[in-house]
């Protein structure tokens, strides 16, 4: 059946992405910015190999996780004609004309990867794939001794991938190293330039330059920057008067976090607790008393900070998170911490902003904190620099300074 199919014409690509993904190594490691056609390229790759292939061989597709990997069965069932392919839409895998079969996995479980001989693999997004990982997509091609296209964005420098980079672009046998950045896009007409400039305005530095230069930042994804972190740490609390707090409430598993600044930005209360909604209302009201408190009123927060302005008083503010929202947010933190305007003990708050990260999705950056881990006390800490920025006390009197250009305010 093979013999009688057409020969694969290989659609155009442009100079180095063809040089990135059509390498003769063994091992092509292509480091490439957000939309610079490294996906698009693999996919070619990949059913080149398929379509060269034999019934009952398997080419693999692994992305972290199961709906990139699916995004990456939909654009393949998009480019191919109907007739090549028959598809298996539940366990994700197309079976070509002449029998070969490209599956499409997630890397989250690595024990699930073993035990296959694999004829060829793509590992997109691979600074994201755990190590384990990489180790069991390894074994499925040492039968075979079939070759591997490992690409993806820039994400620090602590993590295989990254490692692996640095081997191959300094001359490691069978491996072959590429760069494609966001201007080689625009170079070659896939991306306008206007696009990567309006990015370029709207977007952190570290974060544009990661994404759309492909260059890594020191920090694995961290938005404040690992030493900005612990130049801001200190051994003990302030013991001076609090200016303003910022409350983020118990969700689920979560932690109900308390954290008031002094006028010098330095973290002069904290509490950290887990308890009903009443307990939770009843010490919020109380430690607060009549500072400036910016509470999280998402969800389930929305109705104790009705009951906090009802009960307390109007210096109870909600703030709504929303990905814009809390991306504003956690800028405004990240130049707290990166200008030394705040400071913080040594602990619980300085371990979640260490692990703190952000993750670039549907064209937003979005913050939080690794599956498993928390963010709570990085996000009460970055409401107290808002609290800290709005309030000012004169003797006692508290007064609010720009609450109503805040267009991040909830309205009441």
């Amino acid at each position: 059946m093979a013999d009688a199919l057409p020969k694969f014409n290989r659609p155009w690509l442009y100079p180095k992405q063809l040089d990135a993904i059509f390498c003769e190594e063994r091992y092509g490691l292509c480091e490439a910015s957000t939309k610079s056609g490294k996906t698009v390229g693999c996919i070619i790759w990949i059913v080149e190999k398929a379509w060269n292939g034999s019934e009952g061989q398997n080419f693999w597709w692994v992305a972290p996780v199961f709906p990139q990997a699916e995004i990456a069965y939909r654009r393949m069932k998009l480019f191919l004609p109907s007739w090549v392919y028959k598809p298996n839409d539940s366990k994700m895998f197309l079976r070509l004309a002449n029998g070969a079969m490209i599956w499409f996995k997630s890397a989250e479980k690595p024990d699930s990867l073993y035990g296959e001989d694999v004829y060829a693999a793509v590992i997109d997004e691979a600074t994201r794939v755990r190590e384990q990982s990489w180790w069991a997509i390894r074994s499925t091609v040492t039968a075979t001794q079939a070759p591997v296209r490992i690409i993806g964005n820039i994400k620090g420098r602590k993590n295989w991938a990254y490692r692996l980079a640095r081997k191959a672009e300094s001359g490691e046998p069978d491996h072959h190293y590429a760069k494609i950045n966001a201007y080689d896009a625009v170079d070659a007409g896939i991306l306008p330039l206007a696009e990567v400039e309006d990015a370029k305005r709207q977007l952190p530095d570290h974060i544009f330059r990661e994404l759309y230069l492909a260059e890594p930042g020191d920090d694995e994804g961290n938005p404040f920057g690992i030493q900005a972190i612990r130049e801001c740490t200190v051994e003990a609390m302030s013991d001076d008067k609090p200016v303003g707090w910022g409350w983020d409430l118990a969700k689920s598993q979560d932690w109900t976090v308390g954290i008031a600044l002094d006028r010098d930005g330095a973290v002069s209360r904290f509490h950290r607790f887990q308890s009903d909604w009443e307990f939770t209302f009843q010490t919020v009201l109380h430690k607060t008393k009549k500072l400036l408190a910016i509470v999280d009123s998402t969800g389930v927060g929305d109705p104790i900070v009705e009951r906090l302005r009802r009960d307390g008083g109007r210096n109870f503010r909600g703030f709504k998170f929303t990905p814009a929202s809390k991306q504003q947010l956690m800028e405004r933190l990240a130049v707290a911490i990166q200008n030394q305007e705040i400071s913080f003990p040594d602990g619980v708050i300085t371990s979640e902003l260490e692990s703190f990260e952000y993750e670039y999705r549907n064209g937003s950056v979005r913050y939080s904190a690794p599956p498993g881990l928390h963010d709570d006390c990085v996000v009460a800490l970055a409401l107290a620099v808002m609290a800290k920025s709005n309030a000012r006390v004169f003797s006692g009197n508290l007064q609010f300074e720009n609450l109503k250009r805040a267009s991040y305010w909830k309205r009441y």
